[in-house]
């Protein structure tokens, strides 16, 4: 399911319009973009959290030439899901 598929359907179930769905969907998306950004956790309780992972500096290798290659330090966004929409996945 892509963005546009999400909307039309979050639009069906509200019976809200495709504008205002899309809206809420996008200013959603970006909220928790900024949060994450800024250092702090979005908790949705039931569904997971979202979260920033910081990875170390770590030595990597060229597949080609076997060369060793220094990976930086990076931080990467991660999500937990939460105990019910992972009952919900396994039914």
């Amino acid at each position: 399911m892509n963005k546009t598929e999400l909307i039309n359907a979050v639009a069906a179930k509200t019976e809200i319009s495709k504008k205002d769905t899309d809206k809420v969907i996008t200013a959603l998306l970006d909220t928790i973009a900024e949060t994450i950004k800024g250092g702090d956790k979005v908790s949705l309780v039931g569904f997971g959290v979202f979260d920033v992972k910081e990875r170390g500096a770590r030595v990597g290798h060229n597949p080609r030439t076997k060369e060793a290659i220094n990976i930086p330090a990076s931080k990467v966004p991660q999500f937990k899901a939460g105990k019910a929409l992972k009952d919900a996945v396994a039914k």
